[in-house]
Parts: structure tokens; C-alpha cells; sequence
């Protein structure tokens, strides 16, 4: 559905057989403006031409990168799938607004037609031309607006279901953006609360580490500031050894012979 639309659009802004770009860009990402013209079978310059106007609806976008042999830039194109639904979308209804004024003129106005050069002319036309050909001056049969009438109501209804279509794919895309988002988002959340924990492993550790360096200066700092004391060394002194009073046995008293 997309490719037939989008084909009919292109045609209708970059001139005909011009849609057969959109083969070559669909659904694919910075297609070489090189590949893009072999492919067409135009040279590049031509090919620019093309996606500088589908550029100027927001159809496509591009990058460009510098050939480093050659010197030049090389352009790499992509279409942008959701501009492009709703690009046609606007188109799609501007074409059924048109059908439902034709299809209220056909339903409220009479329109004449000449039976031989089959020239079709509204009434103030016919009018001006005392309803005779300005042709062949045929006097002008009036026109059966039944034919035109179910012609336009079927392409109205054909219309408004390609723009039900479009609005399905539209919804996919929208919820593909939207769950593309979340995964994001939750990507983020995760990281985000990674490096919040970090960060607070990082402060514990600090704080710890912080703790216990103000404990350690303390205990300096106690140290420092208490006086210090003298150390009473009691030295253990032997008891002195006592002397054994030696008992002088009693003289032996001999009696001298006078």
C-alpha cells in the first residue's frame, strides 16, 4: 500500500517516471547517491535533483562524508518513512476535499455535452454559447451526471480506505517509537541507578575510610596530650646471705701440773 502511494507522490513532485526512486530508498538507510543512479540509469546530478525536491517535503534526509582518495563529498540518503505516511495521508485527504466538491457539483449542477465533438461544457458555458458547439455549432445535449456521480463516490470510498491504511501503519510506527523510547528510558533508569549506587559505595567507602582516620588521629592525638608518667622500676634485691656464727667449741681446759 505504502509503495504504490508513495510512488503516485513522488511522481506527482519530482516528475514523472521519477517514482521508481522509491524502490531504491524504501525501508533502507544512506544509500549512496552513486548506487541510487546506477540503478536509475541517470547520472548523479540528476538523481540530487530528484531528492533535493523530495528534501524540500521532509521525504528524505541526508549525510555526507568526504571522499578521502577524491576529494569530494558523497551524499547517503534515507527516507524518512513516517513524513512520508504522513505526507501522503495530507495528500489523500486534499484529493478527497476535491472529489467531494466535484461530486456536489455533479449532484447540484447540470452540465451539456455535443453529441459530435463530445466537448462537455457547465450550464453558464452553454449559456453564453446559446447552447450550440463553438466547434461545429451542434446544438448541446444535456449530460447524465449519473456515470460522474458513481465514478466519484467509488474513488472517495477507495480514497478514504488508503487513508485507513495509512493510519494502521502509522499506528505501528507510532508504537515502535514508542516501545523504542521505553527501552530507552529504562536503559537510562538502569544506568542512572547504577551510578547512583556507585556513588554511594564511593561515599561509604570515603565516609569509612574517613571514620577511621579521624579514630586513628584521635588515638595520636590522645597520646600526644597525656603526660607522661614515670616508670617505677622496682628492682628485686637478693636477701644478704647470712653468716653462719660459727660456735667455737669449749676449750678444752687442761689442768696444768704445778
Amino acid at each position: 500500500m505504502q509503495d504504490k502511494l508513495l510512488y503516485n507522490l513522488v511522481e506527482e513532485i519530482a516528475g514523472d517516471n521519477n517514482g521508481r526512486i522509491v524502490e531504491t530508498l524504501l525501508n533502507k538507510k544512506d544509500v549512496n547517491e552513486f548506487l541510487i543512479a546506477k540503478k536509475m540509469e541517470l547520472t548523479v546530478n540528476q538523481v540530487r535533483n530528484i531528492l533535493y525536491k523530495l528534501s524540500n517535503f521532509g521525504l528524505v534526509s541526508f549525510n555526507r562524508k568526504k571522499d578521502q582518495k577524491k576529494g569530494w563529498y558523497i551524499y547517503f540518503w534515507t527516507l524518512d518513512n513516517k513524513k512520508s505516511l504522513k505526507l501522503i495521508e495530507t495528500h489523500l485527504k486534499n484529493k478527497i476535499k476535491n472529489l467531494e466538491e466535484q461530486l456536489k457539483d455533479r449532484e447540484t449542477k447540470r452540465y451539456y455535452v455535443c453529441p459530435y465533438c463530445k466537448i462537455e461544457v457547465n450550464e453558464d458555458v452553454a449559456l453564453e454559447n446559446g447552447f450550440s458547439c463553438e466547434e461545429c455549432a451542434e446544438i448541446y445535449n444535456l449530460a447524465d451526471n449519473t456515470p460522474f456521480v458513481r465514478d466519484i463516490k467509488s474513488k472517495i470510498t477507495r480514497t478514504m480506505n488508503e487513508i485507513q491504511e495509512i493510519e494502521k501503519e502509522l499506528q505501528i510506527l507510532n508504537e515502535k517509537e514508542r516501545k523504542k523510547v521505553q527501552r530507552e528510558k529504562k536503559k537510562n533508569d538502569e544506568l542512572q541507578s547504577k551510578e547512583k549506587i556507585r556513588k554511594a559505595s564511593e561515599k561509604s567507602i570515603k565516609t569509612s575510610n574517613l571514620k577511621a582516620a579521624k579514630a586513628k588521629a584521635k588515638i595520636l592525638e590522645d597520646k600526644v596530650n597525656t603526660p607522661k608518667t614515670e616508670k617505677i622500676v622496682k628492682k628485686t634485691t637478693k636477701p644478704a646471705a647470712t653468716k653462719k656464727k660459727t660456735v667455737s667449741s669449749p676449750k678444752k681446759i687442761t689442768k696444768q701440773k704445778k
